[in-house]
């Protein structure tokens, strides 16, 4: 009994899967075929920017330090006890050229002085004498004598050594004097202390080092420049400024206690050599009075050891097109949104780019469109729409495209905006 019961439903089962089975057959034998859609290319919204030609003037972003132009150490050229300082001759201190800074102990090299003028006096008299006996040698043989006199009878040798005994004298003196001047410390310019290494009471020898001064009538400022950057500036790498040819504007900029001061200098000649490390010329800036003129100027001086930026005027270009950084795909393309609605990817010629701005001088004309925003996959011929700053469509659009330029209009803001922050 239970074997028939399976059987049973064994059967049913088959009869249901084959009922179904065959509806499913009828269902699409006697379906309709399905109309295919036609899918119509959107064009990609972009922001665009007018290429306008201008007047242009390139400049060279950089940084340096200042150095002074003239720096050297005070050293003694002869021994003794330091008997006075200066008041000024302190680190950071202020001195005139000429003035005493370092004064050492002179008794012995005025004493000096004293035996060779009386040595001199001495010599002087000798002379004097040899050349009375001299006279009157010559007399007597002129009134005696026959014939040529030799030099010994006119006494000839004894004058010559009198005479260069005196101008031994006069050389001891001239020696002592100078001893006696050394024991006076100055510098031959205007200046400031960088450090201060001795002291009164302190004896010093030949050569010793009292301290370390320089110059504040001019600085420098080494400035490194790449070979594109000599380019721009269209300065030769042997540049050296002369009355007739002088170097670029500089606008040198600091912050000093929270306030931005600019100072304005001239590249006067470039470095030697290319450093073998960076690869980089070196342009020397110079600027003149900076703890004067130049402090008043700015309301700062442009101080030893400060670290600035620079701005270099580089050559004008009469016609050049000033774009975004971001319409500058790669290192030398563009993309220009034609009339049409579409895409040409452009060569062009960059003069100067850098982090906000490019300069390009030849690839794209007058009133031409270029793209700013990001656009992947870009082709020559791709259906775009050119978007103002606004983000206001530039050309006219379907009205039944509205919308979906809505859509475009937000979808590329958000991706300029992602491409902005990264």
């Amino acid at each position: 009994m239970n074997f028939g019961r399976i059987i049973l439903s064994i059967v049913i089962l088959f009869g249901v899967v084959g009922v179904i089975g065959g509806t499913a057959t009828v269902l699409l034998a006697t379906a309709a075929e399905p109309e295919r859609a036609e899918v119509v290319a959107r064009p990609t919204a972009v922001f665009v920017a007018n290429a306008e030609p201008t007047p242009i003037q390139l400049a060279v972003r950089t940084q340096g330090e200042v150095a002074p132009l003239t720096e050297i150490d005070l050293v003694t050229q002869v021994s003794g006890r330091i008997t006075y300082v200066n008041p000024n001759f302190v680190n950071g201190g202020f001195f005139e050229a000429g003035e005493t800074l370092v004064q050492l102990e002179d008794a012995d090299y005025r004493l000096a002085v004293t035996r060779a003028s009386a040595l001199v006096a001495q010599r002087r008299q000798q002379l004097i004498r040899e050349q009375a006996e001299a006279d009157l040698a010559r007399e007597e043989w002129e009134a005696l004598g026959d014939g040529e006199a030799s030099a010994l009878t006119l006494r000839e040798p004894q004058m010559a050594e009198a005479q260069a005994q005196l101008a031994a004298a006069e050389a001891s003196l001239a020696e002592a004097r100078l001893n006696l001047s050394r024991t006076r410390i100055s510098a031959p310019f205007d200046g400031r202390v960088r450090a201060k290494a001795a002291d009164v009471g302190q004896f010093v020898g030949p050569g010793a080092r009292v301290g370390r001064v320089f110059s504040t009538d001019r600085v420098e400022i080494r400035l490194p420049l790449t070979n594109t950057e000599l380019a721009t500036l269209a300065m030769p790498l042997a540049f050296q400024a002369n009355g007739q040819d002088l170097g670029p504007v500089v606008r040198l900029s600091a912050s000093l206690a929270g306030q931005e001061h600019v100072w304005e200098g001239r590249v006067v000649r470039t470095d030697s050599a290319i450093d073998p490390q960076t690869r980089t010329m070196s342009a020397i800036v110079e600027v003149d009075d900076p703890y004067g003129a130049a402090a008043q100027a700015t309301g700062a001086p442009l101080a030893i050891g400060l670290f600035v930026n620079a701005e270099i005027q580089g050559r004008s270009i009469d016609y050049a097109y000033a774009l975004p950084r971001s319409a500058l795909r790669g290192a030398s393309q563009v993309f220009v949104a034609e009339l049409d609605g579409t895409l040409s990817v452009r060569e062009v010629t960059v003069a100067d780019s850098n982090s906000e701005r490019v300069i390009i001088t030849s690839g794209v004309t007058a009133g031409e469109r270029v793209v700013t925003s990001p656009l992947r996959g870009a082709a020559t011929g791709m259906l775009i729409r050119a978007l103002g700053p606004d983000g206001e469509p530039l050309d006219p659009e379907p009205e039944e495209d509205n919308a979906d330029a809505e859509d475009d209009v937000e979808a590329v803001a958000s991706q300029t905006a992602g491409a902005r922050t990264r």
